[in-house]
C-alpha cells in the first residue's frame, strides 16, 4: 500500500501528463504483479463492491475520532471530499503495518460477506494502522470515489512503456469482461493474444470546432459537408468472421450494441468504418436521451433493444478488403464507401451517413439552421484531398456546431465545490417560474469565471435561508442566462425534463428576478427541440 500510495502522491501534486506517466510506468516496472494487476483494475474501473454506505463511514469515524457527528457534518464541506475529511479527523495509528494494495483489495472484494459488525471492525482496524495518505486511499476504495486524474489511455501508455509492448495492443486486452480474481498479470499483460490484430481499431482522427464560419476555409467545392450526429462515435471492425465496435475513447462496446453483429450478413470481412452509434426509428435518429438508457449496460434487455434499436450511420472506410486506405483522399474513401453500402436492405444495420449538397457558404449555414429538426449538434465539414489522420489535426476536419439553447433562471440552492474550489459555492441548482412558485428544473457548476464564483460565494453566505448538509437554499435574487445543447423529457424530476450539458453562460446583473423565464418557455423549446 506504501508504494501505491507513493504513486498517488507523485500523480496528484503534478498536472504534467508525462510526470503522471513517468510514475505510472515505474510503478509498472517495480510493483509486485498482483499491485500491478489491481491497479490496472482501478484504472480501468473494476473497483470492489461497496459494501457500506457513507452514513455508516461518517458515523463510525466519528465515534472513533470522539467528535460528534455533526462536527464531521459541518468539515466535510469545507475540505470538500468525505474520504479526506475522515482520515484528517481520525486519531493518529496506534501501529504500522504494510500490507500490499492486493491484499487490501481481495478483502474489500470479501466484505460483503461479513455481517455489519465485522465490516465494521475491519474498517475500525485498518484505519488503527494506516498514515493518512493510505486512509484516504483506503476511505476511497470503500466508497468507490476513486479518480485521482488518471485515464484509462494514459495508464495504458505507461503501461506500454513500463512492458515495451504496443499501446493499442494492451488497450485491447484491457477490455473485456475480467478481474483481478479470474485472471493474472501474465495472462493479461504478458502472453500474446492471437485476436489482436483482428481487433484493433485505427487512431480516431478528431476535428477541431469551427468558431467564425466557413468562408474562410476556400472554395466550397474542395469540402464534404454532412451532419454533426449527436450519439457516441465508434469503429465497427469486421474481420476474420468475427465483429469488434470500439468508442472513440477506446472502449470495447461490441457487447452493448448486438445489433451490430448483423453487418457481417451484408458485407464481406476485412472492412472498418468510422461513424456514429445512433438510436433510429426506421428513418432518422431518435433522441440523445434513448441511446443514453444503453449507454454502461454490459448486457441490453431485449425491450430496450426493441425501444432504443441502433445502427451505425458510417462517414469514413478506413479498410476495404483488407487493405488499408487511411492515406487515400477522403473523395475515394467516401466513393468507395457509397458504393459498398448503396445496395443493402432496409433493415441493415449500417448505413451512410447523408452527404449535403450546397454551392455557396451562405447556402451551408441555412441548411445549418435546420440541425436540431435532423436530431443532429449542427455540421461537419472534411476536406475532400485530406488523408484520415490521427488525431486532433488541425485544418482538414472541423465542426461547426449549432449555437446552444439558452435560458435565464433563478439560482435557489448552492453547494460547495471540490478540490481547489472546495472553499467556494459553485455548485447551484436553478428554477424557472410556473405562475408564483419557483420550479427547480436544472444544475450547473461551470462557465463563471474564479472572480464570479468568490463574489457568488460572498452572497450565498449573506442569504442563506436554510440548510441541508452540504446545501443551502438562498434567496431567489440572482438570475443566470443557462445554455444548452438540449432539452429532453425527464420523469425523474419535478420539472418534467433534463437539459443536456447545461452551464452557466452569464450571470444577468441586468435582469430583475421576474423576468427568468418560464416553465411554459421550457416546454415549449422541448416541444420544438425534444
Amino acid at each position: 500500500m506504501k508504494a501505491f500510495a507513493a504513486l498517488f502522491t507523485a500523480v496528484d501534486q503534478s498536472t504534467k501528463t508525462t510526470v503522471k506517466t513517468a510514475a505510472l510506468a515505474e510503478y509498472f516496472r517495480t510493483a509486485p504483479d498482483e499491485d500491478r494487476l489491481w491497479t490496472i483494475a482501478l484504472f480501468s474501473g473494476r473497483r470492489p463492491k461497496r459494501a457500506v454506505t457513507t452514513t455508516q463511514l461518517r458515523e463510525w469515524a466519528a465515534e472513533r475520532a470522539g467528535l460528534p457527528l455533526w462536527l464531521l457534518e459541518e468539515s466535510y464541506p469545507i475540505v470538500g471530499d468525505l474520504a479526506e475529511t475522515i482520515a484528517l479527523l481520525l486519531p493518529p495509528a496506534t501501529r504500522e503495518a504494510d500490507h500490499s494494495l492486493a491484499s487490501w483489495l481481495e478483502a474489500l472484494a470479501d466484505m460483503p460477506k461479513r455481517d455489519l459488525e465485522a465490516r465494521k471492525a475491519f474498517i475500525l482496524d485498518a484505519w488503527d494502522q494506516l498514515d493518512e495518505t493510505g486512509r484516504f486511499l483506503f476511505n476511497k476504495l470503500i466508497t468507490g470515489g476513486f479518480r485521482i486524474g488518471v485515464s484509462r489511455k494514459l495508464m495504458t501508455r505507461a503501461l506500454a512503456q513500463a512492458t515495451g509492448q504496443d499501446e493499442a495492443a494492451l488497450a485491447l486486452r484491457l477490455m473485456g469482461d475480467w478481474t483481478p480474481q479470474s485472471t493474472s498479470w501474465h495472462a493479461l499483460v504478458e502472453s500474446p493474444d492471437p485476436e489482436e490484430n483482428e481487433s484493433r481499431p485505427y487512431p480516431f482522427y478528431l476535428a477541431y470546432q469551427l468558431d467564425d464560419g466557413p468562408e474562410s476555409l476556400g472554395p466550397t467545392e474542395d469540402w464534404l459537408a454532412e451532419w454533426k450526429w449527436d450519439g457516441i462515435r465508434g469503429q465497427l471492425i469486421l474481420r476474420g468472421g468475427s465483429h469488434h465496435v470500439w468508442s472513440r475513447g477506446e472502449e470495447l462496446m461490441t457487447d452493448r450494441f448486438p445489433e451490430l453483429a448483423r453487418a457481417a450478413d451484408f458485407i464481406a470481412p476485412g472492412h472498418v468504418f468510422d461513424g456514429e452509434i445512433v438510436a433510429w426509428d426506421g428513418t432518422q435518429p431518435l433522441p440523445f436521451n434513448t441511446l443514453q438508457q444503453r449507454i454502461g449496460r454490459k448486457t441490453v434487455p431485449k425491450k430496450l433493444l426493441k425501444e432504443a434499436p441502433v445502427i451505425l450511420l458510417a462517414y469514413d472506410l478506413l479498410e476495404a478488403d483488407g487493405q488499408d486506405l487511411r492515406d487515400t483522399p477522403l473523395a475515394q474513401r467516401r466513393a468507395r464507401l457509397d458504393a459498398l453500402l448503396s445496395d443493402l436492405p432496409p433493415d441493415a444495420p449500417i448505413r451512410p451517413s447523408p452527404r449535403l449538397g450546397f454551392d455557396t457558404w451562405e447556402g451551408l449555414a441555412e441548411t445549418r439552421a435546420t440541425a436540431r429538426e435532423r436530431r443532429a449538434e449542427g455540421l461537419m465539414l472534411k476536406r475532400l484531398g485530406a488523408p484520415y489522420l490521427a488525431g486532433r489535426k488541425k485544418g482538414d476536419w472541423w465542426k461547426w456546431k449549432l449555437d446552444p439553447l439558452s435560458v435565464d433562471a433563478v439560482m435557489i440552492y448552492a453547494q460547495q465545490g471540490h478540490g481547489r474550489r472546495a472553499n467556494l459555492f459553485t455548485d447551484f441548482t436553478f428554477a424557472a417560474w410556473n405562475g408564483n412558485d419557483l420550479v427547480p428544473f436544472t444544475k450547473a457548476y461551470s462557465g463563471l469565471t474564479d472572480a464570479e464564483f468568490n463574489k457568488i460565494t460572498a452572497w450565498v453566505r449573506r442569504n442563506t435561508l436554510q440548510r441541508f448538509g452540504p446545501v443551502r437554499q438562498v434567496k431567489p435574487e440572482l438570475v443566470f442566462e443557462i445554455a444548452f445543447e438540449g432539452i429532453q423529457p425527464s420523469p425523474r424530476h419535478k420539472s418534467g425534463l433534463a437539459l443536456r450539458f447545461p452551464r452557466m453562460a452569464r450571470w444577468r446583473h441586468d435582469k430583475p428576478v421576474q423576468e427568468a423565464n418560464t416553465l411554459a418557455d421550457l416546454q415549449a423549446l422541448l416541444a420544438a427541440y425534444g
